[in-house]
């Protein structure tokens, strides 16, 4: 036995879809910058160092002197060889007043004053080794740096966006369509059947 059949087919609609993305573009400039930078502030202080030499003691042991000593000195040496002087002519004299005991006493006075004694030479003029005497002050550098800020100026450059909108668009890709068939239906009249 033949049932009899209903056969529907179909197919939905199919929507297609275009999208196109929004655009937005932003141009940023660079922002204006100026930068000074003064010079530091600096103060440089100097005191120069002093050397001192003392060489009045390596002067003085080659002769050298200060006039006011040399003086001093030649006028002590001077007494001296006055005082040696007058002795000497007192002794002769008191010799010479006993002339008449005898004796070649003229000729040993004339010998006293004709001859000169041999003189003694010896280096002298070295001078000793602390003669020269030596002070040193340092010196000194006083130093004041004051830095100054840099200045900086900055001008901000405004943005610039350019934008386009986006959209959809819509399309029928597939239209819908259903199918129908009928199987084993038959239509029974009066003597005679139909198949539908």
């Amino acid at each position: 036995m033949q049932l009899p059949q209903i056969r529907i087919q179909s197919q939905n609609a199919i929507l297609g879809l275009k999208i196109n993305n929004a655009q937005l573009t932003i141009d940023s400039g660079p922002a204006k910058q100026t930068i000074k930078q003064p010079q530091a502030d600096l103060r440089i202080s100097t005191k120069p160092g002093k050397l001192t030499i003392d060489q009045s003691k390596a002067l003085a042991d080659v002769g050298i002197i200060p006039t006011e000593e040399s003086v001093r000195k030649m006028a002590k040496e001077a007494m001296q060889t006055a005082i040696e002087g007058s002795k000497k002519t007192r002794r002769q004299g008191d010799m010479l007043m006993k002339i008449e005991n005898g004796g070649n006493l003229l000729a040993q006075v004339a010998k006293q004053n004709g001859e000169r004694p041999m003189k003694q030479f010896n280096i002298g003029w070295i001078p000793s080794g602390d003669a020269v005497k030596f002070h040193y002050e340092q010196a000194e550098v006083d130093i004041e740096a004051r830095a100054n800020k840099p200045q900086i100026e900055i001008q901000p450059t405004k943005n610039k966006f350019d934008y386009r909108p986006g959209g959809v668009e819509k399309y029928l890709e597939q239209k819908n369509w259903i199918d129908i068939s009928f199987v084993n239906v038959k239509f029974v009249g009066n003597n005679f059947e139909m198949e539908i």
